[in-house]
């Protein structure tokens, strides 16, 4: 069994509630908006780390940052990217199982032609009256579910 963080939309801001929820993790995985070098610094030390660049990354530490990855955990493969509108690929040809993307700060976890797309949501600086969520996969063989947290956030006073 692998369980993977999925987390996006950081915007700058990794909060403890985040850091707590990941802890543990064999592998993390951030779908782009990241805003600083920093909180990939804060990330790395957790688990092997898998990153990409979002359209709010900019400067020479994003700029080394790819647009999309893809990694095989046990025996399923995912792709990652920030933007689901700039998929160019048809993940089910491509024998993906996992996208998992992020930019809208919508969570979603939904399954479509065989292919299961997750997005974790923002867990960055609340907008508008969405969530602050993150979210897991968990991997064994062939076999995945994935998880939707809304991470509670202490109301500011």
């Amino acid at each position: 069994m692998v369980r993977i963080g999925l987390i996006s939309d950081t915007h700058g801001l990794l909060r403890p509630e985040a850091l707590a929820f990941l802890a543990g993790c064999d592998h993390i995985v951030h779908a782009g908006d990241i805003g600083t070098q920093a909180i990939l610094d804060e990330l790395g030390p957790l688990a092997l780390l898998t990153v990409v660049r979002g359209n709010n990354d900019k400067g020479p530490w994003a700029d080394v940052l790819p647009e999309s990855a893809s990694l095989r955990v046990e025996d399923v493969a995912i792709h990652v990217l920030h933007d689901l509108a700039e998929l160019d690929i048809y993940p089910a040809a491509a024998g993906v199982r996992i996208v998992v993307c992020g930019h809208s700060h919508k969570p979603l976890v939904q399954e479509r032609d065989g292919v299961l797309y997750v997005n974790p949501g923002s867990a960055g600086p609340r907008r508008f009256k969405l969530p602050i969520s993150i979210g897991e996969l968990i991997v064994t063989g062939g076999e995945v579910s994935a998880r939707l947290v809304e991470l509670d956030i202490p109301k500011a006073r």
